[in-house]
């Protein structure tokens, strides 16, 4: 079969890439190795996840707060079954939502291994043995991430653990260690303390979620701790670990060097994702993968040293996100189709879907001050929020920096209630360029957890904000 463009994975980016380039006229299939469509993300990651994240969320507020706002439960218990159950629901409606998208869109597919015989022909290797060859003058590699492993710490599946497994438990453990205080550790973590786990972390830097402004690292872990009791072990170096049957024990190091032991049912080894690039021949088409994170090298247009073959999302550099492997696929499509499309790397958005949500787009302070430049901080807490304090979700604040001479908004970091959907105006904002002040002038329907954004850009400007 021949292709104008071949798409590797199926994933966030490789999924959509497939659909923009049949909507452009492009006749495209699919190579997915599993047999589910929508890789990760779908599979094994973003909707899995959010999926215990709202049963548990509804657990501990059935739990802790119920009876504050009228309602009485008695015997109330977490039925583990049925939250794996719904969750393996709502993912198999997900995949199969994709596998509808490409037959409408009239994108084929096939299962199996995808590796180059050379850059315009494509080996298929199927599960049952057989083999497959397809013709392609584009090739667009999606292949994403699959997570790290430490050779010090090896992952048995069993009780030291990955988030994969991570989201199949049978129970619901007494306790639980999380190696790795980022994105992924912190949600799954979540998910078990709020159904009474009791949940020790365990994080190499100074801060949690260090990649994203220090002050939502520092709120967080502070509203985690009280919340859900979760305890951290920050500067914690971890030198191993080991499955007693029953049991794991952790050992690591402190800032000072001291040795300390962690004990818990389960160790879930959330230390970040490597680039999935193995096994795809990309050496006899001339392709040589980063030595950190096995990432493919790509230009402004997202193609790679060789001319006709793109790489996207996860195994080419910025960060792992779906959402911006969903724009690079589309970025692709339309740039093989002739056209000229654009992506802002500074306005793509990072969120964290824990309760409170975080979420963070631009610059943060601490990168504003490293590069000098002159800038102005708005701050609001939700405490301050008529809206947060109707819903009990008063933790948290949102931050607005902007240029000290302009007022251009430079960079929007928030904590709390619906985060993850309210630093959308936050990006829409920025990407037409708007100031503070445009922020404060716009009308925020009251009662709103978004006009705690219309005050913290009033406190950027001129100090006015008015509830606090």
């Amino acid at each position: 079969m021949e292709y104008d463009v071949v798409v590797i994975g199926s994933g966030p980016g490789g999924y959509v890439g497939a659909i923009r380039c049949a909507q452009l006229g492009l006749k495209t299939a699919v190579v997915e190795k599993y047999k589910t469509f929508g890789g990760t993300c779908l599979n094994v990651g973003c909707i899995p996840s959010k999926a215990l994240l709202d049963s548990s969320e509804h657990y501990h507020n059935a739990a802790h707060t119920f009876v504050t706002h009228g309602i009485e439960l008695k015997g109330l218990k977490a039925n583990m079954s049925q939250m794996i159950a719904r969750k393996d629901d709502v993912v198999a409606q997900n995949t199969a939502g994709i596998q509808y998208l490409f037959k409408k869109n009239k994108v084929d597919t096939y299962q199996g291994h995808a590796s180059f015989l050379d850059k315009n022909t494509i080996e298929v290797n199927k599960e049952d043995g057989s083999k497959e060859v397809l013709k392609a003058k584009n090739v667009i590699i999606a292949t994403g991430s699959k997570p790290t492993a430490l050779p010090f710490l090896p992952v048995d599946k069993k009780r030291i653990i990955t988030s994969t497994e991570a989201l199949n438990l049978k129970e619901v453990p007494t306790s639980m260690i999380v190696i790795g205080g980022g994105v992924i550790g912190l949600e799954l973590g979540s998910v078990y303390a709020r159904l009474g786990t009791k949940v020790s972390v365990v994080e190499f830097m100074p801060s949690i979620i260090g990649t994203m402004d220090a002050g939502l690292g520092k709120e967080l872990q502070r509203v985690l701790k009280k919340s859900l009791g979760m305890e951290f072990f920050m500067g914690h170096k971890v030198t191993g670990a080991e499955n007693k049957g029953k049991k794991v024990v952790v050992s690591a190091q402190n800032s000072k060097g001291e040795p300390i032991t962690l004990e818990g049912d389960y160790c879930i080894v959330a230390v970040g994702r490597t680039a999935y690039t193995e096994n795809l021949g990309l050496e006899k088409i001339g392709i040589k993968t980063e030595e950190r994170g096995n990432k493919i090298p790509v230009n402004n247009h997202l193609e790679t040293s060789v001319s006709g073959i793109y790489a996207i999302g996860d195994v080419v550099r910025g960060a792992m996100l779906a959402h911006k492997a969903e724009d690079e696929g589309i970025y692709v499509a339309e740039y093989i189709a002739g056209q000229k499309p654009h992506i802002n790397y500074n306005l793509i958005p990072g969120v964290v879907y824990t309760w409170p949500e975080v979420a963070s787009v631009g610059a943060t302070e601490e990168q504003l001050k490293e590069s000098g430049v002159k800038y102005k901080t708005g701050s609001f807490p939700f405490k301050a929020s008529g809206r947060a304090k109707a819903s009990m979700d008063t933790d948290g604040f949102i931050k607005v920096l902007a240029d000290a001479n302009t007022d251009e908004i430079l960079g929007v970091h928030m904590i709390g209630p619906r985060a993850a959907d309210m630093i959308a105006e936050a990006v829409v904002a920025m990407e037409f360029r708007a100031s503070a002040e445009d922020i404060a002038r716009i009308c925020h329907a009251h009662p709103t957890f978004t006009e705690a954004l219309k005050e913290a850009a009033m406190a950027a400007t001129e100090n006015r904000a008015i509830h606090i």
